[in-house]
């Protein structure tokens, strides 16, 4: 089996964008002071992308270099045992069979061959930034290394790649009604089975996802 190219460190070079909807006409968008941090983006059921559509994404980052997120309930076919295999790590034999067997997300189409970590906050790890008092996103692998030990967070969600907006792309998509955003919650981040992610992240926002698949099949 290949080696994953997930190296001692997993560190972001910068927010880069994945291929932009209507480049010529976002990259003359002022970007706005919105701030979605520690939010849900949510596709539109009527979005069609093959990449995003049907996806909650968790915001980590907003700022005036771009948007940076990771898909939070497209499951791939690798589990954290495969993945603590082709990395090298050896697994604790007291570690719980739920996370050995927890499935890594697809994060988004931006370095889709390295790691990136959403966990409760805990533990020093190198690379890491503090969403909110319940949310840390590390890209480093000191924090799988704790995982693989029996000594990781007591929440995680494990992705490969990550999902980036340059400036005001996501604004953008926003206002051409691709995404509902709305204010994240680690219960449907962490605890939700994944088959419930979206349904509970729109039902935030007090919403009936039946009566917005119907009003998305009629536009």
């Amino acid at each position: 089996m290949k080696k994953s190219k997930i190296g001692k460190s997993l560190p972001i070079h910068g927010l880069a964008p994945h291929p932009p909807v209507e480049q010529e006409h976002s990259a003359m968008t002022t970007p706005s002071t919105l701030n979605l941090a520690n939010h849900f983006l949510i596709a539109m059921p009527s979005m069609q992308d093959p990449i995003f559509g049907g996806t909650v994404v968790y915001v980590c980052e907003h700022n005036d270099k771009g948007v940076l997120g990771v898909v939070i309930n497209k499951p791939t076919d690798m589990t954290m045992d495969v993945l603590f295999d082709r990395i090298d790590l050896k697994v604790s034999e007291g570690l719980h069979s739920d996370v050995v067997n927890e499935p890594i997300m697809f994060g988004g189409p931006v370095q889709d061959d390295r790691g990136f970590v959403l966990h409760s906050p805990g533990g020093r790890y190198s690379s890491s930034l503090a969403v909110t008092d319940e949310v840390a996103f590390t890209t480093s692998i000191d924090v799988l290394e704790a995982v693989a030990a029996g000594d990781g967070p007591q929440r995680l969600l494990v992705s490969i790649g990550y999902a980036g907006w340059s400036p005001g792309q996501l604004e953008e998509e926003i206002s051409r009604n691709g995404w509902l955003t709305v204010g994240a919650d680690a219960h449907v981040l962490f605890d939700l089975p994944i088959e419930q992610r979206y349904t509970a992240a729109i039902k935030l926002l007090g919403i009936d996802p039946l009566m917005l698949a119907s009003e998305a099949g009629h536009a």
